[in-house]
């Protein structure tokens, strides 16, 4: 676990620095739009996302399922239904390629 939570601060460090820039809109538009404010933070979804590719699982939903949520309960107290998770991982596409691509 202790390699797991370097990369989670190295995670975290960089979401603390985007996410305030990336927050500002380039183009103000009239429509409204719902932010649901989800239980996981950025940095924890990243996280998860990131430790699922370095796992060796095939797919996604067995490692979520049967890994994350029954041994890292305690690294992510605030663990979401793994269609919710789904729809989180959306949002953090973009911030998560713009961490790979500032960190090679």
């Amino acid at each position: 676990m202790n390699n797991l939570n370097a990369v989670f601060i190295d995670v975290d460090d960089f979401c603390q620095t985007l996410l305030p820039a990336w927050a500002k809109p380039l183009i103000s538009s009239d429509i409204k739009q719902r932010n649901k404010l989800s239980r996981l933070s950025v940095s924890e979804v990243m996280m998860i996302v990131i430790t699922f590719h370095k796992s060796g699982y095939r797919n996604f939903k067995t490692y979520y399922i049967h890994f994350v949520c029954h041994y890292l309960t305690d690294e992510f107290p605030n663990l979401v239904s793994y269609t919710r998770m789904l729809k989180i991982m959306k949002g953090v596409l973009d911030p998560l390629c713009s961490c790979f691509t500032h960190r090679e």
